[in-house]
């Protein structure tokens, strides 16, 4: 995996999980499903690139 995908990915799932918490915390709904969409989307990014580098080996 490439180490700016790698870093882009955690930037995305740590911002996620930071939005889906304060939402959480003042009962926000529409911020919690925000980071919890920006979560998944960084589990995606990383998927996709260990997904890229299987088929390099």
């Amino acid at each position: 995996m490439s180490a700016s995908e790698k870093a882009k990915a955690k930037a995305e799932q740590a911002k996620g999980k930071v939005k889906e918490e304060a939402g959480r915390a003042v009962g926000n709904e529409s911020k919690t499903a925000e980071g919890q969409a920006e979560k998944s989307k960084g589990d995606l990014r990383g998927a996709k690139e260990k997904i890229k580098d299987s088929f390099k080996d």
